[in-house]
């Protein structure tokens, strides 16, 4: 009998499909006294493909680390 593999190896674009960061946006708004000023929205952004560096699954979540070095997790 052969041990087969019945997981799937993950890949790259699937890891980062998986994992997204937070990006702080700042648009422009009116403050209370009605001057203008930057009000700061975050959203998730999903990793490209190309800047990902190493990545790790780990069953229950998936660790991809970036080119420019951040460590980002599909947990968080």
């Amino acid at each position: 009998m052969s041990d087969e593999k019945t997981t799937k190896e993950l890949t790259a674009a699937e890891a980062a499909k998986r994992v997204k960061r937070t990006v702080v946006e700042y648009e422009d708004s009116k403050g209370k006294d009605g001057k203008p000023v930057k009000v700061a929205k975050s959203k998730q952004v999903v990793v490209a493909t190309e800047e990902v560096l190493s990545f790790k699954d780990y069953g229950a979540h998936v660790v991809v680390v970036t080119k420019d070095g951040q460590k980002l997790s599909s947990a968080d």
